[in-house]
């Protein structure tokens, strides 16, 4: 993606780096975001119409608290600095950060004014999201006051002169009325920029990329039917044609008749050269008895790698292998002082001695939605780039305990009746990911004259705009009520059927 403008997103930590990253693209300015350490020299080669530092839960006078270059406000370059981005700033220039008395968290009134470029076009009350407990206590010398709250009087401060903006607000978050208008402002009054991002360009330019650096090599492509291996395949094969070659390594961890269909779009419609390898056995061998869900995930991976350099190596030299990665994934596994939430199978390429000269990752720049947008410019069908979010391991994190053809079949059989009935009812569209769970818990129940005791299953449905945070889904009762009696009366071995209300954070969505 050449000749681009691009804003530099610093990471100091923040939960919300990919929602500022995105924001700034739903404004079309492309965005990229780099560790808070980052050489000036790297963020000088980018050449950036703007820099972003983000929020963290660090303070600003502490010994080990994350800082950049100093050097970066000597660049010329305009910085909008967010919660303690904005803290940074000040500390760094002059001012003075302390603990505040009170602490200041949720849905807070910011008294703005309206004449500061950032500001432009609101109104001079704007509900936004407050999360800190610190705060700056004296501005640096230059800067003005343009926001205040009751318990924060300097919520926000610029310098005009240096292009130098801070809010102790987070606009990037939903909770913040107007959130994105004031990041746009930022864009658009302060940086100059001119919003050539557009998925459109995104695409002719990566057909162009990959055809030159491709030129009349063999490629591989490990197709799993998701959404992003699924646009990363059509995405070469636009640019390629048979010199794709998709290796679909079926684990039979996927969903009931998935396998069938992914071959059949992408053989049939497409045209695009397919191997699919029937791996059922041999992953259910390996997973024998791991109830572990990292445990699950690595075994996966590792025998996925496997079953695919097999594949490879009969069909000859290959030299480039393509992954279906994406930015959070890169960004997710990239932080070095992030808790490991799950392992991501995409990153971090492949074990040393899987005979591939280089891996492409067409899509590693974008997020979710703009995966999905891709493949509607590719022309790949609505049903297929929105298909419900599924994990790499499939299935095997989704039976919770050690995983076995039969509880395989118990959850196929359920999972397919819930998202029957939920398409029947006309709701896909307004659920963002549902899927069923089945646990390791048995109870008693009755059916007929004879008691049983069988597993319990557990429904599960999210309501989001990115994943991130989520709320549960409020599917009317009689839906529910459905599932549940076709579930316990069609599928052997289940006798109590739960729905799992609870939101993200503090759960995953995914039980494991």
């Amino acid at each position: 993606m050449e000749n681009k403008e691009t804003v530099v997103i610093l990471d100091f930590y923040s939960q919300f780096n990919q929602l500022i990253a995105r924001r700034v693209r739903e404004c079309n300015v492309y965005s990229v975001v780099l560790p808070y350490d980052t050489p000036i020299e790297k963020i000088k080669e980018i050449n950036p119409k703007g820099i972003i530092f983000t929020g963290g839960p660090a303070s600003v006078y502490e010994l080990d608290a994350p800082k950049c270059d100093e050097e970066i406000f000597k660049l010329g370059i305009p910085i909008l600095g967010i919660c303690y981005g904005m803290q940074f700033m000040s500390n760094s220039l002059g001012g003075v950060v302390v603990r505040g008395d009170k602490k200041e968290y949720g849905e807070t009134p910011i008294q703005l004014n309206t004449s500061s470029p950032i500001f432009e076009g609101l109104d001079e009350l704007n509900v936004c999201l407050m999360s800190h407990t610190d705060l700056v206590n004296d501005v640096p010398s230059g800067f003005l006051v343009n926001a205040s709250s009751k318990n924060c009087h300097i919520a926000g401060i610029e310098n005009k002169k240096l292009n130098f903006y801070g809010l102790q607000f987070h606009p990037e978050v939903n909770n913040t009325v107007n959130g994105t208008r004031i990041i746009r402002n930022f864009l658009y009054n302060v940086c100059k920029c001119s919003g050539t991002w557009k998925m459109s360009s995104f695409v002719d330019e990566s057909i162009k990329n990959l055809r030159k650096k491709i030129g009349d090599k063999k490629v591989l492509l490990a197709l799993s039917g998701g959404v992003d291996s699924s646009v990363a395949a059509v995405l070469l094969h636009k640019a390629i044609g048979k010199q794709l070659t998709c290796i679909f390594v079926d684990h039979g961890l996927l969903r009931k008749n998935e396998g069938d269909e992914v071959e059949n779009i992408f053989r049939n419609q497409f045209d695009i050269n397919l191997i699919r390898v029937n791996a059922e056995d041999r992953f259910l061998s390996k997973l024998a008895g791991v109830v572990d869900p990292e445990k699950k995930r690595k075994i996966i991976g590792e025998e996925f790698i496997r079953v695919f350099e097999e594949e490879a190596k009969k069909i000859g030299t290959v030299d480039f292998l393509v992954q279906g990665t994406i930015y959070p994934d890169v960004i997710e596994s990239g932080k070095d002082k992030a808790a490991t939430i799950k392992s991501h199978h995409n990153v971090g390429g492949l074990p040393d001695h899987v005979d591939f000269k280089e891996i492409i990752e067409p899509l590693r720049d974008l997020f979710k939605d703009e995966v999905r947008k891709t493949g509607l410019e590719l022309g790949i069908p609505d049903t297929l780039v929105f298909r419900q979010p599924f994990p790499g391991p499939g299935l095997a994190i989704r039976i919770i305990g050690d995983i076995t053809k039969e509880k395989l079949e118990i959850l196929k059989d359920a999972d397919y009746i819930f998202r029957e009935e939920i398409s029947k009812e006309g709701l896909g569209k307004e659920l963002d990911q549902y899927f069923a769970v089945l646990t390791n818990l048995k109870s008693v129940g009755v059916m007929g004259d004879y008691r049983t005791y069988d597993y319990t299953l557990a429904l599960r449905s999210v309501c989001t705009t990115d994943f991130m945070t989520a709320t549960w889904s409020r599917i009317p009762f009689k839906v529910l009520e459905k599932v549940s009696s076709r579930i316990v009366n069609e599928v052997k071995h289940i006798n109590r059927v739960v729905y799992d209300i609870t939101s993200k954070p503090p759960a995953t969505i995914e039980w494991e």
